[in-house]
């Protein structure tokens, strides 16, 4: 590990790499308080969910698959024909709510340099961006504040 330092720590980076976003649609919803068959996790990291907790079917069919025990709604979320929060004018009408998160810099793989001859040799670590888009049912506009088009590119 001690050969993967950096040597100048303090330095901004910037990637040299973007990916592409990555988007979920979590359209189930779990009961909150059987969570923790999941995850002993959940409970602290959702703590200002109150009922539920959303996830993707094809999550829940793993998940059941593998012998958890937990209580799905049975209701679909079908969030992809909803309106986005960000252009819903009814703060009352229910609305896909979107989060995205971007991480900014991650090593994703080893940089080659090009050397005497035909023989290339490693001489860093490439470093990637990417970002995730999750979308979810929000039965009100009110409860999504933080949706809005311009939050990121």
């Amino acid at each position: 590990m001690a050969r993967l330092r950096q040597k100048y720590p303090h330095v901004v980076r910037s990637a040299d790499e973007r990916r592409s976003v990555e988007q979920f649609t979590m359209n189930a919803a779990l009961n909150m308080s059987r969570s923790w068959h999941l995850s002993t996790h959940i409970h602290n990291v959702c703590r200002d969910a109150r009922d539920l907790v959303y996830t993707r079917q094809q999550d829940v069919k793993y998940w059941l698959e593998k012998g958890s025990v937990f209580d799905v709604f049975p209701q679909s979320l079908n969030v992809t024909d909803l309106q986005s929060c960000s252009s819903t004018t009814d703060p009352w009408q229910p609305c896909a709510c979107s989060y995205r998160l971007n991480l900014e810099w991650f090593p994703c793989q080893l940089k080659y340099c090009r050397g005497q001859g035909s023989n290339p040799y490693k001489c860093g670590i490439k470093s990637c961006s990417k970002g995730y888009r999750f979308d979810f049912y929000m039965p009100h506009k009110q409860l999504c504040l933080w949706d809005e088009d311009n939050y990121y590119p």
